[in-house]
């Protein structure tokens, strides 16, 4: 969802509107919806409201899911989850130029609203934009720029605004690991830190309501909903059509590339230790201190943050938390006898990771592969190494 730093967009919001301010006949309230930009912020897309009235001179934008990177203690409450969001409002020209800029297409569904209807709507964006109202707990999934878009409406029409199941058109139940995935490619590090962080509550199918927190399926929903008996809105149309640009991940850049590479390389180190009986204690040190820095970035996001998509993460066994402390110890030249045991420990690990994606409880990325692998190889050689009575 787009992101933008919230000192920006207020300098280009209009003059405050007084709740007084009444809405012609001619005006038009609309849904704005962004495609996805390179972006990590704008990899999903956005969603916005328009409100238009040439006669009051209001063309303006009412924009959920920006922050303010001034904040006190910014990065730690955007790791923790606790970093609260904020509803903009922006001269709505320079949002479209903006788009163009990036080039996102930009497409606009114009609400079939009375007059009453347009003023109740712009009443509450209007009240929600005061600065003791604008503030709202962002949740990726559940209440986000799209999601409000569907809330508001359900606050402001109550029983008369009807959602549409059907809206899908048959597609096959997906979880929200795979609407993602739609956007995000798997062998892009952008996707390797999104299935490395997100646990297996992500993996459940989501309902054509849950859908939505995209705002593609928002626009989708828009344009069957209706609003008592009548169709909500109009057929969208295009205000600025992107150019075709490819975005595809290049391999040589991809994760994918890089842990063959390892893979590769830690093969051949430890062949030449197997062959000269010895053993790089600065590879065991790392392939265990990388997994347990992992591990504990999963414990903190698991239990010590607001993120309710990072819990029951089973990427934790196979990033055990406790190899940071072994990872000191196979770097020593000979360390206690039960090294061997924990590196067949840590392969158990590894299988029960694979045996856990296997029977659908959680889906890791593919390129997971390559670093079980990689960390495979390594913990049965240091299991053999340790049955050895000298090593280099």
């Amino acid at each position: 969802m787009r992101q933008v730093f919230l000192l920006l967009l207020t300098a280009l919001c209009l003059n405050v509107y007084s709740q007084k301010v009444k809405l012609t006949p001619q005006s038009q309230l609309s849904i704005i919806t962004c495609g996805p930009g390179d972006q990590v912020y704008s990899s999903f897309g956005h969603s916005s409201i328009r409100v238009y009235d040439a006669s009051q001179k209001i063309d303006v934008v009412y924009n959920y899911g920006t922050f303010d990177f001034t904040t006190p203690n910014f990065t730690l409450k955007f790791a923790r989850g606790k970093l609260n969001y904020t509803l903009a409002r922006q001269n709505f020209p320079y949002f479209l130029l903006s788009y163009e800029e990036e080039n996102r297409w930009v497409k606009e569904q114009i609400l079939n609203l009375n007059l009453q209807e347009k003023q109740k709507l712009f009443q509450f964006l209007e009240n929600n934009y005061k600065p003791e109202n604008r503030d709202y707990k962002y949740d990726f999934f559940y209440d986000n720029c799209s999601t409000k878009i569907w809330d508001i409406f359900k606050e402001n029409y109550g029983n008369e605004l009807q959602f549409k199941d059907d809206y899908l058109k048959n597609k096959p139940d997906v979880s929200h690991r795979a609407l993602i995935r739609s956007y995000v490619s798997i062998n892009s590090w952008l996707g390797f830190g999104i299935d490395l962080a997100l646990g297996s509550l992500v993996d459940d199918n989501a309902t054509p309501f849950e859908h939505m927190f995209l705002p593609d399926y928002t626009m989708e929903q828009i344009a069957v909903a209706t609003l008592n008996d009548k169709a909500l809105a109009q057929d969208a149309k295009t205000l600025f059509e992107s150019k075709p640009v490819d975005r595809s991940t290049f391999f040589l850049l991809s994760p994918a590339f890089w842990f063959l590479l390892i893979l590769i390389a830690v093969l051949l180190l430890t062949f030449l230790d197997f062959k000269n009986n010895t053993r790089r204690r600065w590879l065991d040190f790392v392939l265990f201190l990388v997994p347990g820095l992992i591990g504990a970035g999963i414990i903190f996001l698991w239990f010590f943050t607001d993120h309710t998509q990072t819990a029951d993460n089973y990427n934790i066994l196979w990033a055990f938390p406790a190899h940071l402390f072994v990872a000191f110890i196979v770097s020593k030249r000979k360390g206690p006898n039960w090294v061997a045991k924990y590196a067949l420990f840590s392969l158990g690990l590894i299988l029960v990771s694979a045996i856990v994606w296997l029977v659908g409880l959680q889906s890791f990325s593919p390129v997971f592969i390559l670093l079980w692998l990689t960390l495979a190889v390594r913990y049965l050689f240091l299991f053999w190494s340790y049955q050895k009575p000298l090593l280099a």
